[in-house]
């Protein structure tokens, strides 16, 4: 008898609260089932789970998750473009993503949770008390995490953000100023133009609305906050993701699946820039 999704992800929450509280490890339960009924009064729970760790506590509560059972399926340098989570899986529970830092927030990560973590309060999820961010807080992530979608997770901007009374929008504006979440949160909720000589512009302007992996690539290398970080990211650019090698394969990658994933993500970086050039420049149409 499999259990249904929604009933799966509440036991999950509980079950890395109580992973967490057992460790002394700090976390707030983020998106999904964490999210308070007024912000998403549909009820929409994700299909994972997902909690913002405080920093150092990150390498305690991977060794306590491992020891509970969950298995490690993605790592933070394979997971994203950004890096900032790394997901388990167990037999029972799902997958829940580990956070150290969340996307489109430039505040640093440490000053960022405890940011967070001052207006925590608790919430019931499947019997057991989760601490989750202030309203306001819970509103900037679920903005975030849109801008994030280049499909648009509309629902959420509009519900949390566009039909905010004038007080929730100054609290909320107060909060992405304080986390220096500006571009992104304008990546969702609008004005993303005025950030044009922001060194994140293109890059949430690309993840936002679509494009190729090549030019996704290109603006992360553009966002760096310094040269060195830049030139990091380059040299990772040509690197296969052997975790998603993986995940598609369905089985342990072989040394020959690695190579010849070497071969093939250029030549598709280049497909893509033809046909992004076609795209824009068409077929010249000759003139007799």
């Amino acid at each position: 008898m499999s259990v249904p999704l929604q009933v799966r992800l509440r036991f999950g929450h509980a079950a890395v609260q109580r992973v967490a509280a057992s460790a002394g490890i700090d976390l707030l339960h983020i998106k999904g089932a964490a999210v308070d009924p007024e912000l998403r009064p549909e009820g929409y729970l994700g299909s994972d789970v997902d909690v913002l760790v405080r920093p150092d506590h990150v390498d305690a509560i991977d060794a306590a998750l491992r020891e509970q059972g969950w298995e490690l399926y993605s790592t933070f340098q394979h997971g994203s473009p950004f890096g900032h989570a790394q997901t388990y899986l167990h037999p029972a529970w799902g997958y829940v993503d580990i956070h150290r830092r969340f996307p489109g927030i430039r505040l640093r990560p440490d000053q960022a949770f405890e940011l967070l973590w001052s207006g925590r309060h608790a919430f019931d999820i499947a019997g057991v008390a989760c601490q989750v961010p202030s309203r306001p807080a819970q509103a900037v992530i679920l903005v975030l995490n849109a801008a994030r979608s280049a499909k648009g997770a509309r629902a959420d901007v509009i519900t949390v953000w566009e039909r905010a009374d004038p007080d929730r929008r100054a609290e909320i504006d107060g909060l992405v100023e304080r986390l220096h979440a500006e571009v992104a949160f304008a990546a969702a909720a609008g004005g993303l133009d005025r950030f044009r000589t922001d060194r994140e512009y293109r890059l949430w302007k690309v993840v936002s609305e679509g494009g190729s992996r090549s030019a996704e690539w290109w603006a992360r290398i553009r966002s760096a906050p310094t040269t060195w970080a830049g030139v990091r990211i380059a040299l990772r650019a040509p690197l296969v993701n052997v975790d998603h090698l993986a995940h598609r394969l369905g089985r342990k990658p072989t040394p020959f699946d690695i190579a010849v994933e070497f071969v093939r993500r250029p030549l598709v970086a280049v497909f893509e820039g033809i046909r992004s050039a076609w795209r824009r420049v068409g077929p010249r149409r000759v003139v007799r």
